[in-house]
């Protein structure tokens, strides 16, 4: 079921602040994605957050930073604690139309620790919006490696060296894996491109059922750039190729949308096809034409100071099949 919704604009969007004063470090990606999330969602929304970094900021007793309802819950228990409380606020007709129950967690609390939770609610259908933000690294709890670190990143955990040049393994594609569920609404976005973000929360928050958002968002302490330039990276990953923008619409929304959905005209597939969105419709927002110096963007972080010519070559290698096949999927 999908309701109407409004799109954010410079002009509608309240100037109140529902996420502020909180402790996080200057330029820290995640705490813009929180904050420009809840205006969106507005002042009658829940939030379930595990322990990470913005539990770790936005918790800080008595200097509480959320200005609407919100819960640190175990690690492990994101999207089953926000199902138990949309859940609860419904059986006890406390639940308004405009109520969104999201939870926020980052890359680890999503994709390791807890993503049985996520895919149980999506299994479910429960009626919650789910907020990955995504640094790309345990960095709460000292810069560890997640499954959502990116090749060649160096952690505390994958350590540059002479003979190993950080991390060896690919970033997981959480996206793909949540699509596979048929899950009513998901997509990816960036800090980088907010207009963008900000409208995809609007649009998950009219639909019922469990949706996904899977937004990137820059930590200088863990990617090792100055604190001026999360904003900047943000957009460089997606201009440069390393990130999409997408949307992914599961058959209960694409089939009652039929040709008329906010996302725009996309292909639909078939699980029998053998791509990762099944009976849905999968839409690119963005598709460079050429893209933007990976290198570049490679190079003015300290994360990657060890890769070598031929491992960034490798890198563009690697975008480029997955431009290839994302651009099969869409029908372009």
């Amino acid at each position: 079921m999908t309701l109407e919704y409004k799109k954010p604009t410079v002009e509608n969007i309240p100037d109140d602040e529902l996420f502020f004063g909180h402790k996080a470090c200057a330029g820290c990606g995640g705490s813009l994605a929180v904050r420009a999330a809840l205006k969106v969602l507005g002042p009658h929304a829940v939030c379930a957050l595990p322990a990470g970094c913005m539990s770790a900021v936005g918790f800080n007793f008595p200097q509480l930073s959320f200005a609407n309802n919100a819960m640190i819950t175990p690690f492990a228990a994101t999207a089953a604690v926000a199902a138990g409380i949309e859940a609860g606020l419904r059986a006890q007709g406390k639940k308004p139309d405009d109520c969104t129950v999201v939870g926020i967690a980052g890359d680890g609390g999503t994709a390791d620790i807890g993503i049985q939770a996520l895919s149980g609610a999506i299994d479910r259908n429960d009626d919650i919006l789910y907020i990955c933000y995504d640094n790309e690294a345990y960095m709460n709890t000292g810069i560890q490696k997640s499954s959502l670190t990116p090749f060649g990143a160096s952690t505390t955990t994958t350590p540059a060296g002479g003979n190993v040049h950080g991390c060896v393994t690919q970033k997981k594609n959480l996206f793909e894996v949540v699509a596979a569920h048929g899950i009513p609404y998901a997509a990816t976005a960036s800090i980088g491109y907010l207009p963008d973000f900000m409208n995809k929360v609007a649009r998950a928050a009219s639909i019922k059922g469990t949706k996904y958002i899977h937004v990137i968002a820059p930590c200088p302490t863990g990617w090792g750039c100055a604190v001026d330039e999360t904003v900047e990276l943000a957009k460089e990953i997606v201009d440069c190729g390393l990130w999409y923008l997408a949307e992914y619409e599961g058959p209960s929304v694409a089939n009652a949308a039929s040709d008329k959905t906010a996302a725009g005209a996309g292909a639909v597939r078939s699980s029998s096809e053998g791509v990762a969105y099944p009976n849905g419709r999968f839409v690119i927002n963005r598709d460079p034409r050429e893209f933007a110096s990976v290198e570049a963007y490679l190079r003015r972080q300290g994360r990657f100071r060890s890769l070598t010519d031929e491992e960034i070559a490798q890198v563009e290698r690697q975008r480029d099949l997955k431009w290839r096949a994302l651009r099969d999927v869409a029908g372009r």
